[in-house]
């Protein structure tokens, strides 16, 4: 997808994918899709079975990007507040994003 210069790719990731978070595995797969996005870092979007939705308490945030929609957000019950995000309405260009869950930070390998 690019709109005025802003160019958004998904890729299906192979890369061995895991989250810990204060020495608590979060998420662990290697499903992940691969979100490329003009001016920001790769981001790995996970699918929800292959993240501990158990450990995650969902938060008030919600945030809009003109390109992918509207996020929701969820913390880590007695850790980081708004530490993973999901789009459960994407815009139709970024549909296979639609639930799949993207952490700030993830390990490779």
């Amino acid at each position: 997808m690019s709109t005025q210069g802003h160019h958004i790719e998904i890729k299906h990731g192979t890369e061995h994918v895991r989250v810990v978070v204060e020495g608590q595995l979060l998420a662990e797969s290697r499903q992940p899709l691969l979100l490329f996005e003009t001016g920001c870092p790769v981001r790995y979007y996970l699918p929800p079975e292959d993240v501990r939705m158990d450990l995650l308490t969902p938060s008030t945030t919600h945030t809009v990007c003109p390109f992918k929609g509207t996020a929701s957000y969820w913390s880590l019950e007695q850790g980081p507040e708004d530490l993973v995000w999901a789009y459960p309405e994407p815009h139709a260009e970024v549909a296979e994003i639609k639930d799949h869950l993207c952490f700030y930070e993830v390990q490779l390998g």
